[in-house]
Protein backbone atom coordinates (compact mmCIF):
# COMPACT_ATOMS: atom_id res chain seq x y z
CA UNK A 1 0.00 0.00 0.00
CA UNK A 2 1.23 3.07 -0.87
CA UNK A 3 2.86 5.57 1.87
CA UNK A 4 3.17 2.16 4.09
CA UNK A 5 6.88 1.74 5.50
CA UNK A 6 8.32 -2.00 4.88
CA UNK A 7 9.72 -2.34 8.51
CA UNK A 8 13.67 -3.06 7.91
CA UNK A 9 14.98 -6.48 9.11
CA UNK A 10 17.09 -6.98 11.28
CA UNK A 11 19.48 -9.91 10.64
CA UNK A 12 19.05 -12.98 13.06
CA UNK A 13 22.23 -13.42 15.43
CA UNK A 14 23.96 -17.04 15.72
CA UNK A 15 23.70 -18.41 18.92
CA UNK A 16 26.57 -20.37 20.24
CA UNK A 17 27.79 -23.50 18.51
CA UNK A 18 26.04 -22.58 15.29
CA UNK A 19 27.95 -22.16 12.52
CA UNK A 20 30.89 -24.31 10.97
CA UNK A 21 30.12 -27.69 11.16
CA UNK A 22 31.88 -29.87 13.47
CA UNK A 23 34.35 -31.89 12.46
CA UNK A 24 34.34 -35.66 13.44
CA UNK A 25 37.99 -37.21 14.16
CA UNK A 26 38.06 -40.21 12.54
CA UNK A 27 39.06 -43.39 15.52
CA UNK A 28 41.42 -45.71 14.93
CA UNK A 29 39.80 -48.86 16.44
CA UNK A 30 40.95 -51.74 18.23
CA UNK A 31 41.58 -53.80 15.23
CA UNK A 32 44.10 -51.97 14.11
CA UNK A 33 46.09 -52.03 17.35
CA UNK A 34 45.10 -55.92 17.47
CA UNK A 35 47.33 -55.99 13.93
CA UNK A 36 50.44 -54.39 14.82
CA UNK A 37 50.67 -56.73 17.93
CA UNK A 38 50.57 -59.31 15.83
CA UNK A 39 52.96 -58.38 13.26
CA UNK A 40 55.41 -57.59 15.92
CA UNK A 41 55.30 -60.74 17.86
CA UNK A 42 55.56 -62.62 14.44
CA UNK A 43 58.84 -60.48 14.32
CA UNK A 44 60.08 -61.07 17.37
CA UNK A 45 59.36 -65.05 17.05
CA UNK A 46 61.49 -65.20 14.09
CA UNK A 47 64.29 -62.83 15.01
CA UNK A 48 65.27 -64.21 18.68
CA UNK A 49 65.57 -67.65 17.68
CA UNK A 50 68.00 -66.82 14.65
CA UNK A 51 69.78 -65.08 17.22
CA UNK A 52 69.24 -67.34 19.89
CA UNK A 53 71.67 -69.81 16.93
CA UNK A 54 74.31 -67.41 15.68
CA UNK A 55 75.14 -66.87 19.56
CA UNK A 56 75.20 -70.36 20.10
CA UNK A 57 77.57 -70.46 17.23
CA UNK A 58 79.83 -67.59 17.53
CA UNK A 59 79.86 -68.33 21.66
CA UNK A 60 83.42 -68.91 21.49
CA UNK A 61 84.83 -66.10 19.21
CA UNK A 62 82.46 -63.92 21.32
CA UNK A 63 84.04 -65.03 24.67
CA UNK A 64 87.68 -65.09 23.08
CA UNK A 65 87.12 -61.30 21.72
CA UNK A 66 85.88 -60.33 25.03
CA UNK A 67 88.97 -61.70 26.76
CA UNK A 68 91.10 -60.21 24.78
CA UNK A 69 89.72 -56.74 24.99
CA UNK A 70 89.64 -57.39 28.84
CA UNK A 71 93.22 -58.82 28.46
CA UNK A 72 94.34 -55.77 26.00
CA UNK A 73 92.70 -53.02 28.66
CA UNK A 74 94.64 -54.44 31.70
CA UNK A 75 97.95 -54.84 29.75
CA UNK A 76 97.85 -51.68 28.25
CA UNK A 77 98.75 -49.68 32.02
CA UNK A 78 101.24 -51.92 32.55
CA UNK A 79 102.99 -51.68 29.08
CA UNK A 80 103.07 -48.47 29.19
CA UNK A 81 104.38 -48.19 32.60
CA UNK A 82 107.16 -50.57 31.60
CA UNK A 83 108.10 -48.03 28.24
CA UNK A 84 108.25 -45.21 30.25
CA UNK A 85 110.71 -47.08 32.79
CA UNK A 86 112.67 -48.28 30.27
CA UNK A 87 112.83 -44.87 28.48
CA UNK A 88 113.85 -43.17 32.13
CA UNK A 89 116.07 -45.88 32.81
CA UNK A 90 118.28 -45.66 29.61
CA UNK A 91 118.49 -41.69 30.13
CA UNK A 92 119.64 -41.73 33.32
CA UNK A 93 122.18 -44.43 32.73
CA UNK A 94 123.35 -43.41 28.90
CA UNK A 95 125.60 -40.82 30.36
CA UNK A 96 127.78 -43.36 32.32
CA UNK A 97 128.51 -46.49 29.87
CA UNK A 98 131.00 -47.76 32.65
CA UNK A 99 128.27 -48.87 34.26
CA UNK A 100 126.40 -51.17 31.25
CA UNK A 101 126.11 -54.83 31.20
CA UNK A 102 124.72 -56.92 28.50
CA UNK A 103 121.34 -57.26 30.13
CA UNK A 104 121.11 -54.11 30.31
CA UNK A 105 121.81 -53.60 26.69
CA UNK A 106 119.47 -56.33 25.91
CA UNK A 107 116.63 -54.07 27.11
CA UNK A 108 117.41 -50.97 25.06
CA UNK A 109 115.03 -50.18 21.97
CA UNK A 110 117.12 -51.06 18.37
CA UNK A 111 117.90 -47.22 18.07
CA UNK A 112 118.68 -46.90 21.80
CA UNK A 113 121.25 -49.82 21.07
CA UNK A 114 123.24 -48.03 18.43
CA UNK A 115 123.43 -44.72 20.78
CA UNK A 116 124.93 -47.15 23.25
CA UNK A 117 127.86 -47.97 20.52
CA UNK A 118 127.95 -44.58 19.98
CA UNK A 119 128.46 -43.63 23.57
CA UNK A 120 130.69 -46.41 23.95
CA UNK A 121 133.08 -45.34 21.42
CA UNK A 122 133.10 -41.51 22.59
CA UNK A 123 134.10 -43.30 26.12
CA UNK A 124 137.24 -44.47 24.86
CA UNK A 125 137.98 -42.09 23.04
CA UNK A 126 136.65 -41.66 19.74
CA UNK A 127 135.10 -37.90 20.63
CA UNK A 128 133.53 -37.40 16.48
CA UNK A 129 131.40 -40.34 17.01
CA UNK A 130 128.05 -39.69 15.52
CA UNK A 131 125.20 -42.27 15.10
CA UNK A 132 123.99 -41.84 10.99
CA UNK A 133 121.39 -45.35 11.59
CA UNK A 134 118.26 -44.78 9.73
CA UNK A 135 116.48 -44.95 6.64
CA UNK A 136 119.45 -44.51 4.02
CA UNK A 137 122.53 -45.37 6.13
CA UNK A 138 123.71 -47.73 3.56
CA UNK A 139 124.90 -50.13 6.32
CA UNK A 140 126.20 -48.06 8.74
CA UNK A 141 124.84 -46.89 12.58
CA UNK A 142 127.49 -45.50 13.63
CA UNK A 143 130.57 -43.68 12.50
CA UNK A 144 133.83 -42.68 14.59
CA UNK A 145 137.81 -42.23 14.62
CA UNK A 146 139.87 -43.97 17.31
CA UNK A 147 142.99 -42.38 18.89
CA UNK A 148 144.96 -43.97 16.08
CA UNK A 149 143.19 -42.05 13.32
CA UNK A 150 141.25 -45.03 12.27
CA UNK A 151 138.29 -44.44 10.68
CA UNK A 152 135.36 -46.80 12.39
CA UNK A 153 132.41 -47.94 10.32
CA UNK A 154 130.29 -49.69 12.93
CA UNK A 155 126.65 -51.74 12.04
CA UNK A 156 124.44 -52.45 14.90
CA UNK A 157 122.10 -55.33 14.86
CA UNK A 158 119.40 -55.66 18.07
CA UNK A 159 118.04 -59.09 19.44
CA UNK A 160 115.37 -58.74 21.58
CA UNK A 161 115.51 -62.26 23.27
CA UNK A 162 119.43 -61.75 22.80
CA UNK A 163 121.85 -65.18 22.21
CA UNK A 164 118.31 -66.75 22.22
CA UNK A 165 117.25 -64.16 18.73
CA UNK A 166 118.01 -65.19 15.51
CA UNK A 167 121.89 -65.55 14.16
CA UNK A 168 123.25 -62.43 12.31
CA UNK A 169 123.58 -64.08 8.98
CA UNK A 170 125.94 -63.41 5.75
CA UNK A 171 122.85 -60.66 4.18
CA UNK A 172 123.85 -59.03 6.39
CA UNK A 173 127.70 -57.98 6.02
CA UNK A 174 127.07 -58.47 2.38
CA UNK A 175 125.63 -55.14 2.86
CA UNK A 176 128.25 -53.69 5.10
CA UNK A 177 131.19 -55.26 3.10
CA UNK A 178 129.96 -53.62 -0.06
CA UNK A 179 129.17 -49.71 1.23
CA UNK A 180 132.05 -49.94 4.61
CA UNK A 181 135.28 -49.33 2.73
CA UNK A 182 134.00 -47.78 -0.53
CA UNK A 183 131.27 -45.25 0.66
CA UNK A 184 131.71 -44.57 4.20
CA UNK A 185 135.83 -45.23 3.87
CA UNK A 186 136.30 -47.77 6.94
CA UNK A 187 139.29 -48.59 7.96
CA UNK A 188 137.84 -50.77 10.14
CA UNK A 189 134.11 -52.35 9.52
CA UNK A 190 132.27 -53.98 12.30
CA UNK A 191 129.02 -55.29 13.42
CA UNK A 192 128.16 -55.51 16.92
CA UNK A 193 125.15 -57.39 17.71
CA UNK A 194 123.72 -58.64 21.38
CA UNK A 195 123.16 -61.73 19.86
CA UNK A 196 125.19 -64.41 18.28
CA UNK A 197 126.26 -64.46 14.24
CA UNK A 198 126.34 -68.14 12.06
CA UNK A 199 128.85 -70.18 11.15
CA UNK A 200 128.93 -68.78 7.26
CA UNK A 201 128.30 -65.47 8.46
CA UNK A 202 131.72 -65.75 10.89
CA UNK A 203 133.46 -67.55 7.72
CA UNK A 204 132.84 -64.62 5.23
CA UNK A 205 133.71 -62.35 7.83
CA UNK A 206 137.13 -63.44 7.86
CA UNK A 207 137.46 -63.91 4.36
CA UNK A 208 136.77 -60.13 4.43
CA UNK A 209 138.48 -58.85 6.95
CA UNK A 210 135.19 -57.74 8.82
CA UNK A 211 135.58 -57.49 12.42
CA UNK A 212 132.69 -58.99 14.72
CA UNK A 213 131.42 -58.12 17.83
CA UNK A 214 128.87 -60.97 19.40
CA UNK A 215 127.43 -61.08 22.32
CA UNK A 216 130.46 -62.22 24.81
CA UNK A 217 132.90 -59.51 23.29
CA UNK A 218 130.27 -56.70 23.84
CA UNK A 219 129.65 -57.44 27.18
CA UNK A 220 133.59 -57.52 28.06
CA UNK A 221 133.79 -53.93 26.19
CA UNK A 222 130.44 -52.63 27.98
CA UNK A 223 130.91 -53.71 31.41
CA UNK A 224 134.77 -53.37 31.15
CA UNK A 225 137.46 -50.43 30.75
CA UNK A 226 139.05 -51.87 27.33
CA UNK A 227 139.01 -49.74 24.30
CA UNK A 228 137.11 -52.04 20.90
CA UNK A 229 140.40 -51.76 19.63
CA UNK A 230 142.07 -53.25 22.28
CA UNK A 231 139.73 -56.58 21.97
CA UNK A 232 139.83 -56.92 18.37
CA UNK A 233 142.83 -58.59 16.85
CA UNK A 234 144.68 -57.88 13.08
CA UNK A 235 143.22 -54.38 12.91
CA UNK A 236 144.85 -51.79 10.70
CA UNK A 237 148.38 -49.66 11.63
CA UNK A 238 147.56 -46.77 13.36
CA UNK A 239 147.03 -43.78 10.76
CA UNK A 240 148.74 -41.28 12.67
CA UNK A 241 151.82 -41.26 15.26
CA UNK A 242 151.22 -40.44 19.04
CA UNK A 243 153.47 -37.07 17.78
CA UNK A 244 151.19 -35.88 15.77
CA UNK A 245 147.99 -36.84 17.53
CA UNK A 246 149.12 -34.49 20.25
CA UNK A 247 150.26 -32.01 17.74
CA UNK A 248 146.96 -32.32 16.06
CA UNK A 249 144.82 -32.11 19.26
CA UNK A 250 147.15 -28.71 20.24
CA UNK A 251 146.03 -27.23 17.03
CA UNK A 252 142.39 -27.76 17.43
Amino acid sequence: MPGRRNPTRTPARRGPGRGRRPVHRRRVGPAVDTVGLLAAAALASFLVPQARQWLQLHSATIAAVAATVLTAGALTPVLVKAARRGASAWTARRRRPEGWDIRFLDGLHHSQFEEAVRDLMWRDGAHDAVRVGGSGDNGADVKGTDPAGRRWVIQCKHRRDGAAGAAVGTPDLHVLNGTGRPVHGGDVVVLVTNGRFSAPAVKFARSQRLHLVDRGLLNDWAAGSSPLWDLLPHLPAPRTSSRSRGTRRLRS
